[in-house]
């Protein structure tokens, strides 16, 4: 089935979901999940493998045994794209797309911090997120309160410095474009634009030879 849109009945479905977050709610609107969201954005990946690699389609199903949140379905659809680091979901508010190092373990951040700290290297990191920018792509990773240690608090790059995940986004939102075709041409000219900031990261901080966790 080729890619169309997504179309509105998706959005509301994740709007009803929000307000009744039930197994019985789940159950008895299935069928909305399989043909407005499920369906649409497997088609969609389909047409996205061949630029962007294989998909990864994340369950509907929240993990719910350590969390504090026991509702059991998560309010959007994700899909991952490892391979080129580039990620999607839809929920009520409509279309998110980004891309970048979501997660870096020990040794990257070394990289990561050694790069930005070189004139050199930080400058073509500096270019991609000012195009990245221009691009209407918003710059995002979780952050540390404060220039970590070996650094001069009073940096030049102390904000480059502070991430420990460095990624663009965009919340396209629900535009008319959405239910359409378009809404894969805006994705692919985002994801598109998302280019130079991950080709630079893979080429100064690369992957892990550790496993991620959290709380670095």
């Amino acid at each position: 089935m080729p890619f169309d849109g997504i179309p509105i009945p998706a959005l509301d479905f994740y709007e009803d979901l929000e307000a009744d977050n039930s197994k019985a709610f789940w159950m008895a609107h299935k069928h909305i999940y399989d043909e407005s969201v499920k369906a649409p954005l497997e088609a969609l990946a389909g047409e996205l493998t061949e630029e962007f690699g294989q998909p990864k389609y994340f369950r509907p199903y929240r993990d719910v045994r350590f969390a504090k949140d026991k509702t059991p379905y998560k309010t959007h659809q994700g899909i991952y794209f490892a391979e080129s680091r580039r990620y999607l979901h839809v929920s009520a508010a409509g279309l998110f797309v980004g891309g970048g190092y979501y997660e870096m373990a020990s040794d990257q951040i070394t990289r990561y911090r050694r790069a930005v700290d070189e004139e050199v290297a930080v400058a073509g990191l500096l270019q991609a997120i000012t195009a990245a920018r221009r691009a209407k792509l918003e710059l995002g990773g979780e952050q540390l309160t404060r220039v970590p240690s070996g650094f001069e608090r009073d940096h030049p790059q102390q904000d480059l410095l502070r991430r420990k995940a460095i990624t663009l986004h965009r919340e396209f939102g629900s535009p008319d474009w959405l239910s359409t075709k378009r809404a894969k041409t805006e994705l692919l000219r985002a994801w598109r634009a998302m280019t130079p900031l991950i080709e630079w990261l893979d080429a100064n901080v690369g992957k892990s030879d550790h496993i991620v966790t959290r709380g670095r």
